[in-house]
């Protein structure tokens, strides 16, 4: 009989992550499955979990959380050596990767999903010494998904993100930041940037489908310059309403390697959590580095 290991994160989104446990475990036992379940605990213990489960030989591991769970799990797996395969649950308030990924935002259709699809290779991003499954950004809007109130985002979901934006808007700080992709040179004053593997960052920017593939191998790479009038600040909430990124206020590009520098350090977020700034980061796709099951 196979095995599925269940990792939960009670804290993720509006809590539903809890309440759903005896529904994804009834799921996987219909389903020929004998289930072992964890809770997370605190930051990185999902990673450690996930690693565990796939160094003891499991089938299938499944995430109920937000993206920064999912994010633990992935990382845990790809470092066991692994290609277990991972089922996303979300439970979070944005979901940013589910929505890429196509990955139902109903618990039951996910776990029904997870059960009768099929096994993707997905790309995932490396930062420094970190990963990330879709997203790596700075300056204006990244520091809204973590510091969002929880009792926030549990009340309010998507619409916390944005109340918490538009505060953010008001402070926004150009960072100087030189980026060496793929043989080109990208230089400037930056008031938002972002390294993704995605069709949304942070629920509150998309990108055209057309322009993303989650196993391509390269990042789609968005930089907005610092507005200096209203009229460029006019043009570049137009470019984001309409995913239109041909106005000389955004550098858009692709790559798969990325070397960036900086003349003084700043924060990021990593799949929404937080990551400490540093003045030099490699960052680098790695092409098809985990499976993920869904329909």
């Amino acid at each position: 009989m196979r095995k599925a290991f269940v990792i939960v994160n009670p804290k993720a989104g509006k809590t539903r992550s809890k309440t759903m446990l005896f529904d994804i475990v009834e799921e996987l036992c219909k389903n020929s499955y004998t289930v072992n379940c964890a809770i997370s605990l605190y930051p990185g213990h999902a990673k450690e979990l996930a690693q565990n489960a796939a160094n003891e030989g499991y089938d299938l591991i499944v995430v109920s959380g937000g993206d920064g769970t999912l994010n633990e799990v992935t990382e845990g797996v790809f470092k066991s050596g692994k290609k277990t395969p991972i089922g996303y649950i979300p439970s979070g308030s944005t979901n940013d990767f589910a929505l890429s990924a196509g990955i139902s935002s109903n618990p039951k259709t996910a776990i029904n999903d997870i059960v009768s699809g099929n096994d993707y290779l997905m790309d995932i991003g490396k930062f420094g010494d970190r990963y990330f499954n879709y997203i790596a950004s700075f300056g204006a809007f990244t520091s809204v998904s973590y510091k969002t109130p929880q009792a926030s985002k549990n009340a309010l979901g998507h619409l916390a993100y944005i109340i918490e934006g538009i505060k953010d808007i008001g402070s926004i700080t150009p960072c100087h930041i030189k980026m060496e992709a793929d043989g080109k040179v990208y230089e400037g004053d930056y008031s938002f940037g972002a390294i993704g593997n995605s069709t949304s960052i942070g629920g509150l920017i998309k990108l055209k489908e057309e322009l993303v593939s989650l196993c391509d191998g390269v990042f789609e790479v968005i930089l907005i310059k610092q507005p200096q009038n209203p009229v460029e600040l006019s043009t570049i909430i137009h470019g984001l309403t309409f995913s239109d990124f041909q106005d000389p206020m955004f550098e858009f590009f692709k790559a798969s390697k990325i070397k960036i520098t900086t003349d003084a350090s700043f924060d990021w977020t990593l799949d929404g959590e937080f990551e400490k700034g540093k003045k030099e980061i490699e960052v680098s796709n790695i092409n098809k580095a985990y499976i993920l099951r869904k329909r």
